[in-house]
């Protein structure tokens, strides 16, 4: 929250020509891009609960909270004074305000419960939650993608699946039976493997009550509060996929130690650890030996979510240069006026509306993907193109914006730094450029119909630009005999995702917003290879004066 009338008239100069703080908005119905793609894609209805939300997070208390979260981070409790074992987490008190934020207004467990356009609604939340505090939205996002791989088995889903979606926020540390509401972790990979999860060594051996006991460590565990993780261990039949509750069936606190908290670049308000399992107490979800089926939902929903949560931090950053620009004059002008600045602003708006647009697409996908196989088939193969391509576009459109701000930009005080620093996680979780590039390889030759699917749509925009059509014959000369490879991922990655933010566009956004990005970003080699470079035809003034943020 700004301070309440601080002093400009000091006694060696008066303070002026400085940007007042940008809070109190509406994150929602100042951001006409969210607000046109949710409505295109199909989720009009939820519109006045998504005002709410949006006024929530960009008020000046929940900037206030994601301060004193990031310069307060967890703290790990091993024991208490006489020695008992915890292996508890300390939160400031602002964290768990932003848990409640995000959980009680359904952030986690609306989708798969409001019943129409659940998943475009979860969409434009985490969009929302990610500009309030990008940190928190990692619990939220693994309680939301949990809910597809609980029902693998029914019991564990009866149990379960009503507590994910009771759009309530517990912090309390006690069995779960016992809470209104709770939040489910990830606990994947290891030190040898990585993104490698075969190579994982963690082992399980049935227990004689139908339980089995887990023993083994995992590298990166987030959120290692959370009630319950999905993890993957080896039983004699092979790679599988477990429910490893924080309390055991009779009460007493599961053997789940974890070891360290994770010292990161970014994401400080979130609790990320090293735990190891000690004969651990854990429930079987699915086949022996089919784990990685089992929890390929999850990871396709967090693949979206990644695509949100990057979404949402481009628009933060460009919010804040957009503000800072429109009151801060240098030369005579206010910046936004200034010719070279007017091009930045509006090259960072196309990528912005661009990222939007598509991830909102994957949700209109998700909804649909139920009774359409079609739909069920484009969101395989476009989940992880948008999550590669969107993802990776963060952090150099976020230093970009930063740059507006000069140094205003780089102190501590301002929320830049931390968007900066926030700004490569989404691409490295749930799988880095390469590991997502060479997942849309197998997908092709796996999945054919995803292929299809996906070229059917893109298909429907030929003839709106000539730059489109053009892009579209160099995409689909990747599909030539020969033409793809293992070496050309990244680019056959890169242009599907460029053809599917232009098709978004085109679906969701007004006409000069699609021609601005096929003629800045699909022009070959007349497009502009840094922000700024805008080549002619682009509407400068339209695209920031829509992106401009209302107070």
């Amino acid at each position: 929250m700004s301070h309440y009338r601080p002093r400009a008239d000091l006694q060696t100069h008066e303070v002026f020509n400085q940007a007042e703080p940008l809070e109190d908005v509406n994150l929602f119905t100042g951001d006409a891009a969210l607000c046109g793609a949710v409505a295109a894609a199909g989720g009009r209805v939820h519109g006045d609960r998504l005002a709410d939300f949006g006024a929530r997070c960009g008020a000046g208390e929940t900037a206030q909270w994601s301060r004193q979260a990031n310069e307060n981070p967890p703290r790990l409790k091993s024991f208490d004074r006489y020695g008992h074992r915890l292996d508890e987490v300390e939160f400031h008190p602002a964290y768990h305000s932003l848990m409640a934020l995000g959980l009680d207004n359904g952030a986690s467990g609306a989708a798969w419960s409001v019943g129409e356009a659940g998943h475009v609604l979860h969409g434009a939340m985490i969009v929302l939650m990610s500009q309030a505090d990008p940190g928190v939205t990692c619990p939220m996002s693994m309680t939301y993608a949990c809910f597809p791989p609980l029902g693998a088995d029914e019991a564990v889903a009866a149990e379960w699946r009503p507590r994910v979606t009771a759009q309530s926020y517990d912090p309390r540390f006690i069995p779960a039976a016992g809470k209104s509401g709770v939040t489910i972790g990830m606990a994947m990979t290891e030190k040898q493997g990585g993104s490698d999860v075969r190579a994982n060594s963690t082992r399980a051996e049935p227990a004689g009550d139908g339980g089995w006991q887990l023993t083994g460590h995992k590298w990166f565990c987030s959120a290692p509060m959370s009630d319950a993780f999905l993890t993957l261990a080896y039983t004699d039949e092979g790679m599988t996929c477990f429910l490893v509750p924080r309390w055991r069936p009779d009460g007493t606190r599961n053997a789940i130690h974890i070891m360290r908290l994770k010292d990161k670049l970014g994401d400080k308000s979130n609790a990320s650890s090293e735990i190891e399992y000690h004969g651990a107490f854990a429930q079987k979800l699915g086949e022996e030996g089919r784990g990685v089926r089992t929890i390929i939902d999850m990871v396709q929903h967090t693949r979206y979510d990644c695509t949100l949560g990057s979404a949402g931090g481009m628009r933060a950053a460009l919010a804040q240069a957009l503000w800072h620009t429109s009151q801060r004059r240098a030369f005579q002008k206010t910046l936004v006026d200034q010719p070279a600045m007017k091009a930045v602003l509006a090259d960072l708006v196309l990528e912005s509306e661009a990222a939007t647009a598509l991830a909102l697409r994957i949700g209109e996908g998700l909804d649909k993907a139920a009774s359409d196989p079609q739909q069920a088939a484009f969101t395989r193969l476009a989940t992880p193109a948008a999550k590669y391509w969107v993802c990776k576009r963060q952090p150099g459109m976020v230093y970009e914006a930063l740059e507006c701000l000069g140094g205003a930009g780089y102190v501590e005080e301002g929320p830049m730094p931390k968007l900066f620093r926030q700004s490569p996680l989404n691409a490295i979780w749930e799988g880095s450029g390469n590991v997502i590039a060479l997942d849309i390889l197998r997908a092709l030759g796996r999945e054919p119909e995803s292929l299809e699917a996906v070229m059917a749509e893109l298909k429907t925009v030929r003839g709106a630009h000539e730059a489109y059509d053009r892009h579209l014959e160099r995409l689909t000369a990747y599909l030539e005999p020969g033409g793809l490879h293992e070496g050309r991922a990244r680019g056959f990655a890169q242009g599907l995702a460029l053809a599917l933010q232009a098709g978004a566009l085109h679906r969701y956004a007004p006409d000069f917003v699609f021609e601005g990005f096929c003629l800045q970003r699909l022009g070959g080699e007349d497009r502009g290879l840094a922000y700024g470079d805008i080549v002619d035809g682009v509407r400068q003034e339209a695209l920031i004066e829509r992106a401009m943020p209302a107070h």
